[in-house]
This record gives C-alpha cells, structure tokens and sequence, in this order.
C-alpha cells in the first residue's frame, strides 16, 4: 500500500469515528460513565477479540470503554445478569444453561434478563499435544491428565462430558489458555483442551516453539455424541490457520453472541452494534475469526431476545428480527 492509499484509509477511520461519536453527542444523558466487556483467560481469541472490538466502540462513541478477564461465558452470563458487567460475550450452550436456572456457577439464579446484542463467530472445541506424546486424536487422550481451560469455560463445560460420553477416562485441570499452554511445554499436563474461534493465540504460540499435534472430534466421535449435545455442529479446522497442519481437520462448534442487560440504554446498544456491525474490516485487523462477525449471522440466535438498540439497528439494515426475538 502506498502512502497515499495508507493516509486515506486513516482518514477514512478517523472520519467514520467522528461521525459516529457525533451522531450520539446529544443522546447519552442515561449512559454508564464507562463500560466492561467480559471476555476470558489472556491467550485466549474471547480475550484478544474482546479487548479489540471494546477498545473500537469506546474510541467510535467517545465512551471509556475496556475488557475485562473472566472464567468465560458461564461467568460473563452471569455478570451481565447482575448488572457488573455491561456487557459480556457468550457461546450458545452455557447461555442455554444460564437460561433454564442451570448455570455451572449460578444455579437456580434467572437470567432472563440478558439480551442479544451482535453476533460473533463459532467456538470451535480443539486439542493441542506435543508430537513427541504420540498424541493425536480424542482417543489417544484416555488415561491422560488434560488442561480444560479455566473453570466455568465453554471448554471446561464440554470437553470433560464429552471425554465421558465417549468412554474415555481422562483427569482433567482447569487454569488460562497461556498457563496451560505452558503446562504443556513442561510437561505437567498431556494435552490442552479448549475452545475458541480459530486460530487460538496459545496454540499459535506453541507451535512456533515445538513440535505440536491439533486435532478435535472425528466424524466417529461426533456420531456417537451429536444426539445429546444438539447445541453442537460439526465443522473443521482449516489447515490454513496452524502451520502444523496439512489438511482440513473435522471438528465440532457452537455460535457466540455479545450480551448485554435489558437495561442498558437504547441508544448506546445501537451504537455498539452499528460500530461492529459496520466495520468489518477492522474487526478482521483485531482477530481472524471475525470473519463470521456479519449482520446475516444473526440468524443463528433462536435462543435470547435481541435488545431493543440492537433491533434497531437490524431493522433499519434490512434484517427481520422475529417478534418473538424482540426485546
């Protein structure tokens, strides 16, 4: 790009900016003075995705606006619920469970108050080991000691169930992706289990410093536990996101959506749904994975209403949000 062409994008973001920040200077009298964002471990695509998308909303709508570590979408469900967290970013399956009062870390608590503010991309379960472990598929994993990624994480919510469903006796440890990437060098664990939008910061990581298999649930593996886990879809991984990989690997994943409480005012969901919505581009600077980060995914959330600001938005793009997804 030359310089020309680079001072024209600047300008072009810059106008933007202030474009949007100006559209909302005179409707913020109800605003927060600043927002969270919940998002996961460091290391993790939830935290590096989450940090990126908050910092471009606080700079478009000129509001202090930052990430926060959490244990993941179990524990940002919850903190949206409760007001201490404005907003939080959660995979399908624990948002299931916080709805129907089964949540791993507030049972019986209602959430029926979070609502669906912009969709972001599918979690995908994988598996890293070290190639010198002779490990390089689920079933290679019984008898072995695996990190799951922090307690109350998508990953640790899927991958134990699923290790038993499929009869496999695995011990399993929770801790951040970056921790238990390093377990996994020193050898205190035998594989790192997680789930996040591809590629994984923690995996790319390690295999840049050894010698590394990636691998997730085969077809066979996906067959014997699909009926129980319809919140699931098979996928892949694409070869071309890790190095250590020749071919497409078959996998499975679920949908992830930004939350925010019913509460939160109108004009400020708007706001940040039309800055992600509308710049895809730099979505796609912060993490590969907002790929998937486009108005027609919003389809994909049959599960909590969308808030009112959100709705907005939509509408007014040409989308048609059921009226039983309607705030």
């Amino acid at each position: 790009m030359n310089i020309l062409s680079k001072k024209s994008l600047v300008a072009g973001c810059i106008g933007a900016v202030m474009a949007t920040t100006a559209a909302f200077a005179e409707d913020r009298s109800d605003w927060p003075s600043s927002i969270t964002v919940g998002t996961a471990s460091q290391g993790g695509t939830y935290y590096i995705y989450g940090a990126g998308w908050a910092n471009m909303v606080g700079e478009a709508l000129g509001i202090s606006a930052g990430a926060e570590v959490t244990g993941g979408p179990v524990q940002n469900a919850t903190l949206v619920q409760m007001g201490e967290h404005a907003f939080g970013m959660v995979t399908t399956g624990p948002l299931v469970a916080a709805l129907q009062g089964k949540s791993a870390l507030a049972p019986g608590m209602s959430h029926e108050d979070v609502r669906a503010v912009f969709p972001m991309y599918q979690t995908t379960l994988q598996i890293i080991a070290l190639k010198s472990s002779g490990i390089d598929s689920v079933d290679d994993l019984d008898g072995k000691t695996v990190g799951v990624g922090p307690a109350g994480g998508t990953a640790d919510m899927y991958h134990p169930q699923l290790f038993k469903k499929l009869g496999l006796n695995v011990s399993t440890r929770n801790g951040g992706a970056a921790d238990q990437a390093g377990q996994l060098q020193d050898g205190l664990i035998d594989a790192f289990a997680f789930a996040a939008g591809v590629p994984i910061s923690a995996f790319n990581q390690l295999e840049a410093q050894a010698d590394v298999n990636i691998f997730s649930y085969s077809p066979k593996n996906i067959e014997k536990i699909a009926a129980d886990y319809p919140e699931l879809s098979a996928g892949t991984i694409p070869a071309s996101v890790y190095s250590s990989l020749d071919e497409d690997v078959s996998a499975l994943s679920l949908w992830n959506f930004a939350i925010t409480h019913k509460d939160m005012p109108e004009s400020l969901v708007y706001g940040v749904t039309k800055t992600v919505m509308e710049n895809n581009d730099r979505m796609l600077q912060i993490h590969g994975a907002a790929k998937e980060t486009l108005p027609e995914n919003y389809k994909y959330n049959t599960i909590v209403p969308w808030h009112a600001g959100a709705v907005r938005w939509f509408e007014e793009n040409g989308y048609e949000i059921p009226a039983n997804m309607k705030d």
